[in-house]
């Protein structure tokens, strides 16, 4: 058999079966053969998108009215917090205002720098609003909710409690509570019963005594007892 018929001879077999076909050397393999396209992968559904967080933006001073106060004006700081300068209620000698800033925790009542420690009047304490307004760059705090009745009543009486003194009882005001108003949230009206109800349940602790003159009623601290 010549050489022409051997290979035509090779050529002609047929693989046997079960057996995957050779490839002719000589022919050419093709890219679609060397690269056989694979199957395309199954379609996964889209993740979910993470839920979003739900948070509830602060709750500004702009149109905060905590109770017991009156808030007469109100500056922004360089963070866009509430200044407030508010007052709680008329005194004999006039009526005083407390500047307290919503984004830090500066809050004045007096005047420290005069001789006299002054309470303001509504002027300065509009200068001293502005003042602090232009230099702070606190972010504005969240309004605090207003505290539960028993949680203020156990701040009266701690005050009253560290205002006692050996020797002597302490005449106490409710406008020493100036500056923690806004923390309190209750009307004079409400303070001033409950000091009264102290008086009444540890007479030990607190004593009233009502003017001779007024229906106004003063508030002494009793002096500790002797070691």
């Amino acid at each position: 058999m010549s050489h022409e018929q051997l290979h035509a001879h090779r050529r002609a077999v047929t693989a046997l079966p079960g057996t995957p076909p050779q490839l002719d050397k000589e022919q050419p393999m093709s890219l679609t053969t060397l690269f056989a396209r694979r199957p395309a992968p199954a379609a996964t559904a889209p993740s979910a998108a993470p839920a979003a967080c739900e948070t509830k933006p602060p709750r500004s001073g702009e149109n905060w009215q905590p109770e017991g106060v009156t808030i007469a004006e109100r500056y922004y700081n360089q963070a866009h917090a509430v200044v407030l300068v508010y007052t709680t209620a008329a005194r004999k000698t006039g009526t005083y205002y407390t500047v307290a800033c919503l984004g830090c925790h500066y809050a004045s009542a007096q005047d420290g720098q005069r001789t006299y420690n002054l309470p303001y009047s509504l002027a300065d304490a509009a200068k001293v609003a502005n003042e602090h307004a232009t230099t702070c760059r606190a972010l504005p705090r969240d309004i605090p909710d207003r505290p539960d009745d028993d949680t203020i009543r156990e701040r009266l009486h701690a005050w009253v409690r560290g205002a006692r003194r050996p020797g002597e009882d302490v005449e106490l005001w409710i406008f020493d509570l100036e500056l923690v108003r806004l923390a309190l949230q209750r009307t004079n009206d409400w303070i001033a019963a409950e000091l009264r109800q102290l008086a009444v349940d540890q007479p030990e602790t607190l004593r009233t005594e009502r003017s001779q003159y007024s229906d106004s009623v003063f508030y002494y601290a009793r002096q500790l007892p002797k070691s």
